[in-house]
């Protein structure tokens, strides 16, 4: 009687979900593959020998990728983590100054409706700082969101944004550059580069 014996990969799908198709060049679903070795007898896989790697496929152009594609945002998520990530830094520095401030108010509407939030009002304010132990709670995971997405050029533009409004009531106070410093940090910048963009800011302040 005639054997044929041989190992092959068989790949089958353990997971599917929404991830940002490079190829493609937006937002489609995936199939995430995982393979196995198997000695088989005439082709039919009968003894498992173990894991034999896996990839992510998208569903549309079935280009492969290695997993660590999906730690990469998705478009949809890039729009939702800008204006949350706005708002909770934002409010945590009106919080540090002067909450009553209509200039600071003023920036902080500024800076929530250009990230993306265009309903943000002065009532939204109100209701943000009655939250805010919240909002406090979730700020490390919105700046770590955004850190997937932003360059490190527009990291300090976020962070000069914010700084803007604790500098709209007057010079920022140690309780605002710590606020700032805390955002900074969520943001992945180090220390030398949040010194030198509170000094930027606050030398553009003075100039008008």
């Amino acid at each position: 009687m005639l054997l044929i014996f041989g190992l092959r990969i068989y790949f089958r799908t353990v997971g599917q979900g929404t991830f940002h198709c490079q190829r493609c060049g937006g937002d489609r679903t995936y199939r995430y593959r995982r393979g196995w070795r198997w000695i088989h007898v005439f082709f039919i896989p009968v003894i498992p020998l173990g894991r034999a790697g896996e990839y992510v496929q998208c569903t549309t152009c079935h280009t492969r990728y290695r997993t660590d594609v999906l730690t990469l945002p998705t478009a949809a998520q890039m729009q939702v983590a800008l204006p949350a990530g706005m708002q909770a830094a934002a409010i945590a520095m009106l919080r540090s100054g002067d909450p009553s401030s209509l200039a600071a108010r003023r920036r902080v509407v500024d800076a929530i409706r250009g990230a993306g939030m265009p309903g943000y009002d002065d009532a939204a304010i109100d209701a943000d700082l009655a939250g805010l132990a919240a909002l406090t709670d979730e700020i490390g995971t919105r700046l770590g969101a955004l850190t997937a997405q932003l360059a490190m050029p527009a990291r300090e533009w976020f962070l000069a944004e914010v700084v803007r409004i604790g500098l709209a009531d007057g010079p920022l106070t140690d309780l605002e550059r710590q606020a700032a410093r805390g955002i900074a940090a969520g943001l992945g910048m180090t220390p030398a580069q949040t010194v030198g963009v509170i000094a930027l800011t606050e030398q553009g302040a003075a100039a008008g």
